[in-house]
């Protein structure tokens, strides 16, 4: 790691430490960390519903199982292919996952698919699950986007602002020909940010609006949809396959966007259209 420039942010120059046979990751690290973080605001908000938590638990056991499997899937077969079935690579390496390379698109779909079919076992309605969980799928991809820091990976375009990024210029992901000191847009930081303040937006909202059959969470899809489509169309620089001359993940964004706004709008029209008391009376909204 060259010497840190001033008025830089400096990356890592670790992103793992051994312990005997054991090495630890940072970058799994940040993802359980922020896998925790959302069990416990989805549990809080969960409760304030008046439901089990053991069906919570049942239900998002078998999310987050099928969270990591549609993001890692993802990441190999949309955002980069080639890196692990072009010419001279390895299969093998889809599956070092704390390498790095996890799509959230892939997550939250595979991961509502999973919620969707638990709940319907327990017999709970899947939108309280979707509203409880909602703004916890924001504070662990705020959290989880450090990881990116700690391997640098995933950064942007090149920057003269004083939060520039540096980037060791020996790795495998400095961007051929330009000059070692070259500083990047942090956009693992600029993610973070505008996750974290999600949570908030999104739990405010929520109460305010006395937001309900899904609602929150077609707005979380909305939210993270425009922060996450502003940065690739704009700062990302790392590979990733191209449709249309853009970025995949544009248009994945693009999805997300459009289809949050007809499931909010879709909700609304049918919730005033049939007024309903919920069932669990004043608890929804105690904390949305």
């Amino acid at each position: 790691m060259p010497p840190v420039i001033a008025a830089a942010i400096p990356s890592p120059d670790i992103s793992s430490i051994s312990l005997g046979p054991l090495t630890i990751h940072f970058y799994a690290l940040c993802i359980l960390l922020g896998m925790a973080a959302a069990v416990w605001l989805t549990m809080r908000r969960w409760k304030a519903r008046d439901q089990d938590p053991d069906v919570l638990w049942d239900i998002v056991f078998w999310a987050v199982i099928a969270g990591i499997i549609g993001s890692r899937a993802y990441h190999v077969l949309i955002t980069d292919p080639v890196g692990y079935f072009g010419p001279g690579a390895n299969p093998l390496d889809a599956l070092k996952i704390w390498e790095g390379g996890l799509g959230i698109m892939g997550g939250v779909l595979f991961g509502a698919g999973a919620a969707w079919l638990v709940s319907r076992k327990n017999g709970v309605p899947l939108w309280y699950f979707a509203d409880s969980v909602a703004p916890s799928l924001l504070l662990a991809q705020g959290i989880g986007r450090w990881g990116n820091w700690f391997n640098q990976e995933l950064f942007g375009k090149p920057t003269d602002a004083p939060w520039g990024l540096q980037i060791d210029p020996t790795s495998a992901n400095f961007p051929d020909g330009l000059p070692a000191d070259t500083l990047f847009h942090p956009t693992f930081l600029y993610e973070s940010l505008w996750n974290l303040a999600g949570v908030v937006i999104l739990i405010t909202l929520g109460r305010r609006f006395q937001l309900t059959h899904g609602r929150v969470f077609a707005l979380y899809l909305v939210y993270y949809g425009l922060g996450r489509l502003m940065i690739e169309l704009f700062l990302r620089i790392d590979p990733a396959l191209m449709i249309a001359g853009q970025r995949v993940h544009v248009w994945t964004s693009l999805a997300l966007i459009l289809f949050g706004i007809a499931l909010f709008a879709a909700i609304t029209v049918k919730v005033r259209r049939n007024p309903e008391i919920p069932a669990n009376g004043a608890a929804h909204s105690a904390l949305r």
